[in-house]
C-alpha cells in the first residue's frame, strides 16, 4: 500500500470517528439534535437549557473518554504484541488490570475483612481511581523488577500472568467474605463504565493519556526492529532492556490509568490491532500506531453507541459490548492462520 493509500485510509477514519464523536453525544436516553450540540460547543444557547447541562456535563466527556480508552487500550495491544511476538497478548497480559482490580476489591470487598474503615471514603469520586491506581502501580513496581532480572521477554509475560492470577485469587477471598451489597458494587464497576467522569478526573486522566503516548514515538524504530526478533534487534544496536523498560511502562500507565477511571474493558486492546493491520496491510509501527489509536476510538465510540440503546432509559455494560465485537474478530482471527503478528 501507497503513501496515497495510507493517506486516504486515514482520513475516511478521521472523518468516520469525528461523525461517531457526534452520534454518540447526540444520542441517549434524551435526543439531542446536532444543531443543539453545535450550539452548545460554540457557546451559544441550545433549545432547552437541560440540553446544555446533559451535553457539556455528561456526554462530551463520556464521548471524550471512550476516545481516551478506545485508543489507549489499542495500542498498549499493540506494544504487547510486538513485544512478546504473539498475536494473543493484550493490554492486561502484565497483571496491570489485575492489580488494579485488586486495589477496588480491597475498598468494595475488604471492610468486611477489616472492618468499615475501607469504605469510610467511597463517597468520594477520587476514592475509587486512587485505590486502583494503587493497586495497579504496585503490580508494575514488581513487573518492572522482574523485566530488569530476567533475560527473557517470555519469563516477562509469564511473571505477569503470575501476577495477574495471584490477584485474582485474593479478589476471589474478599469477593467470598464480602456481603451481597458489597459484592454488587465490585460487580457493577468490574462491567466498566466511561460516562462517570468529571471534567477534572478527565483532565487528570489526559495528562497521564498524553505523556504515555508522547513515550511511543521515541521508539517506534525499535518496535519495528522487534518484530524481527531481539537479536536482529541488538545486530542493529538497539538497547533491548532500555526500550523493553520503556514499553512495559507506557503500557502500565494507559492500561492502569483506563482501569481505575473506566474500569477492566475487555477485548478492545486485543481486537484492534489486528484490524487495524487488516485495513492497513502493513506491519510498519509509524502507520500502525497512528492508526491503531484512530480504529481503537472508532470501536469505543461506535460500542458505546450500542449499549446507550439509543431512546431508552438503560444502558448495557460497556463490557458486554466490546466482548461481543471482540470475541468473534479474535475467533476469525484463529481461524485464518495467519502469522498476525509481524
Amino acid at each position: 500500500m501507497n503513501k496515497t493509500s495510507y493517506k486516504k485510509h486515514f482520513l475516511f477514519l478521521s472523518v468516520l470517528g469525528i461523525v461517531l464523536f457526534f452520534v454518540n453525544i447526540s444520542l441517549g436516553s434524551v435526543m439531542i439534535p446536532i444543531q443543539d450540540i453545535m450550539a452548545v460547543l460554540m457557546g451559544e444557547n441550545a433549545n432547552k437549557e437541560s440540553w446544555e447541562i446533559i451535553v457539556l456535563n455528561f456526554r462530551i466527556p463520556k464521548a471524550i473518554t471512550a476516545v481516551m480508552v478506545g485508543s489507549g487500550l489499542s495500542v498498549s495491544g499493540l506494544l504487547m504484541q510486538t513485544l512478546f511476538r504473539n498475536p494473543l497478548a493484550g493490554p492486561f497480559v502484565l497483571g496491570i488490570s489485575s492489580g488494579a482490580s485488586l486495589g477496588v476489591a480491597f475498598l468494595l470487598l475488604g471492610s468486611s475483612l477489616f472492618g468499615g474503615v475501607l469504605m469510610s471514603g467511597t463517597l468520594s469520586n477520587w476514592t475509587l481511581p486512587i485505590a486502583a491506581s494503587l493497586g495497579a502501580f504496585l503490580v508494575l513496581s514488581a513487573v518492572i523488577f522482574a523485566a530488569n532480572n530476567v533475560r527473557n521477554t517470555m519469563s516477562i509475560l509469564i511473571i505477569g500472568l503470575m501476577f495477574g492470577s495471584f490477584a485474582s485469587a485474593i479478589i476471589s477471598v474478599l469477593s467470598y467474605f464480602s456481603e451481597a451489597t458489597q459484592l454488587q458494587q465490585f460487580v457493577f464497576w468490574s462491567f466498566g463504565s466511561l460516562g462517570n467522569l468529571s471534567w477534572n478526573e478527565i483532565l487528570v486522566f489526559a495528562v497521564f493519556y498524553v505523556l504515555a503516548m508522547c513515550g511511543i514515538f521515541p521508539i517506534l524504530k525499535s518496535l519495528n526492529s522487534l518484530l524481527l526478533g531481539e537479536n536482529y534487534a541488538k545486530s542493529l544496536g538497539i538497547p533491548i532492556q532500555k526500550n523493553r523498560n520503556i514499553i512495559l511502562l507506557i503500557t502500565s500507565i494507559l492500561t492502569g490509568v483506563i482501569t481505575a477511571f473506566s474500569g477492566p474493558i475487555a477485548f478492545v486492546g486485543l481486537a484492534v490491532p489486528h484490524l487495524a493491520r487488516m485495513l492497513f496491510t502493513t506491519s510498519n509501527h509509524k502507520v500502525l500506531v497512528p492508526a491503531t489509536m484512530l480504529i481503537g476510538a472508532i470501536v469505543l465510540l461506535l460500542c458505546d453507541i450500542i449499549a446507550q440503546l439509543p431512546t431508552s432509559e438503560h444502558t448495557l455494560p460497556i463490557n458486554a459490548i466490546t466482548s461481543l465485537f471482540g470475541a468473534p474478530v479474535v475467533i476469525w482471527l484463529l481461524i485464518r492462520k495467519k502469522k498476525l503478528y509481524v
